[in-house]
């Protein structure tokens, strides 16, 4: 079984294209993304909004399980 639906494939080849032309911006500050991890996880985004088949995000660890390890 597919991890990500076919959405999800566009949303991302269309962000990579977008910052490989320089014109993917992130966020409210609206800054140019240069990053190929950060223009991924903004096709992500946009196919989750979009209602695409798309794992949720990874949760980090909380505080206090970090402190008894």
């Amino acid at each position: 079984m597919a991890k990500y639906g076919r959405t999800a494939q566009r949303k991302v080849a269309r962000a990579m294209r977008q910052r490989k032309r320089g014109t993917l911006r992130s966020g409210r500050s609206g800054r140019k993304v240069r990053s190929r991890k950060q223009a991924i996880a903004i096709g992500l985004s946009e196919a989750r909004r979009a209602g695409g088949k798309v794992p949720s995000r990874r949760r980090r660890r909380t505080h206090r399980s970090q402190a008894r390890a």
